[in-house]
């Protein structure tokens, strides 16, 4: 994969860092305090310049990137129309993360198995079991561009590797209406 240039942005899931190369958005990071990134499983260590060079991406695309994002979390935006860099996905990736990218919009939730279904559906369909699905989403170089957070269990609510974990998932699903909120839920962050 190219180099990635960074930009990073608080939101109310914590602070967040963008990773773009010249063909689009390839990489969506958790950080933690301090801005050190938070590995999700199956992740290689980022670059840690947060500025473009004359090779990497255009300015233009990280300031998208992070404008776009903003207007997600000020719920202002359902649908990112950035353009996304696959090439650092394995083909199975890539299969299941363009099929949830899109069909599974704003609001909504589709389950595991059923993702597993979607996918093979496509021309190049392989067959994966629900427990792939999880692995795949576990290792989602996007997260909440390419949605994984609205890929839940059978009977609940699944896992999630982003930021703190599941209370992260939890709190999109009520930001995104698919959930109902809690009693404890605030729109200010989880």
């Amino acid at each position: 994969m190219t180099e990635l240039a960074w930009v990073t942005l608080s939101s109310p899931v914590g602070p967040l860092a963008v990773g773009c190369t010249p063909a689009g958005v390839a990489r969506l990071d958790f950080r933690a305090p301090g801005g050190t990134g938070r590995r999700r499983p199956g992740q290689a260590g980022q670059a840690s310049a947060d500025q473009a060079s004359a090779t990497q991406a255009s300015p233009t695309l990280l300031s998208a990137a992070r404008d776009q994002l903003a207007e997600y979390f000020a719920g202002q935006r359902q649908v990112f129309d950035l353009p996304v860099d696959w090439s650092g996905c394995s083909r199975a990736q890539l299969q299941v993360l363009s099929v949830l990218y899109d069909s599974v919009g704003y609001g909504e939730t589709v389950t595991y198995g059923e993702l597993a279904q979607r996918a093979v559906a496509g021309p190049d369909g392989i067959s994966l079991p629900a427990r792939a699905i999880g692995r795949i989403m576990g290792s989602n170089p996007l997260p909440l561009i390419v949605p994984c957070h609205r890929v839940v269990a059978g009977n609940g609510l699944g896992g999630y590797s982003g930021g703190t974990g599941i209370e992260i998932k939890r709190w999109l699903l009520i930001f995104e209406g698919a959930l109902p909120a809690t009693l404890d839920w605030s729109p200010a962050g989880a």
